[in-house]
C-alpha cells in the first residue's frame, strides 16, 4: 500500500467549488491523498452547526463523486478557532485553505492562510475559488413607486 498524504482542507462557501476540486485533483496527481474537510459552522448554536452539516454532507458527496475518499467535520464558526481545535500534527501532513477571491473573502481580510500556517507550522496551499451560486429562477419582482403621503415636502410657491 502506498503512503497517502493526509490533507486538511479548510473551506466553507467554496467547499463544492470546481476550483477546489481541480486543486485537489492536481494535488492527487502528484501522489495519493486522504483529504479531510473542515467546514466552520455557519453560526453559533445548534442551528449553525446543522446548516453547516448539510453543506458538509453535500461537499463530501461531490468529493466522492470526483473520486476522493474524503472525511469531514463541522468546526467552530470562527475558522481560526476551528483550526486550533482540529489541528493535530500527527493527523495531517498538508493544509489547503479555500477562500473566495479578493475583497469578497472575509477569510482573506483576516489573513487566514497565513494564520493557519502559523498554527500548523506547515506551508499552506491557498485556493481562490469562485462562489457557487444557485441560478435565480422566475421573473424579478415588480418595482414599486413610492406613494406620496401627507408629509411629503413640496417646494414653496412663488408669490
Amino acid at each position: 500500500m502506498a503512503w497517502h498524504a493526509r490533507v486538511l482542507v479548510i473551506a466553507n462557501v467554496t467547499a463544492t467549488s470546481p476550483d477546489l476540486l481541480a486543486a485537489l485533483k492536481e494535488r492527487a496527481d502528484r501522489g495519493p491523498i486522504d483529504p479531510t474537510l473542515l467546514l466552520p459552522a455557519t453560526g453559533n448554536g445548534f442551528a449553525g452547526r446543522e446548516e453547516a452539516q448539510a453543506r458538509l454532507d453535500e461537499a463530501l458527496e461531490r468529493w466522492r463523486e470526483a473520486g476522493f475518499d474524503a472525511k469531514g467535520m463541522v468546526g467552530d464558526p470562527d475558522p481560526i478557532v476551528a483550526v486550533h481545535e482540529t489541528w493535530d500534527p500527527r493527523a495531517y501532513d498538508e493544509v489547503i485553505v479555500s477562500t473566495l477571491p479578493g475583497q469578497a473573502s472575509r477569510w482573506l481580510e483576516c489573513d487566514l492562510p497565513h494564520r493557519v500556517r502559523q498554527i500548523t507550522g506547515l506551508d499552506v496551499a491557498h485556493v481562490e475559488s469562485r462562489e457557487r451560486r444557485e441560478p435565480r429562477s422566475g421573473p424579478l419582482p415588480p418595482r414599486e413607486k413610492p406613494a406620496l403621503g401627507p408629509l411629503t415636502l413640496r417646494a414653496p410657491r412663488s408669490r
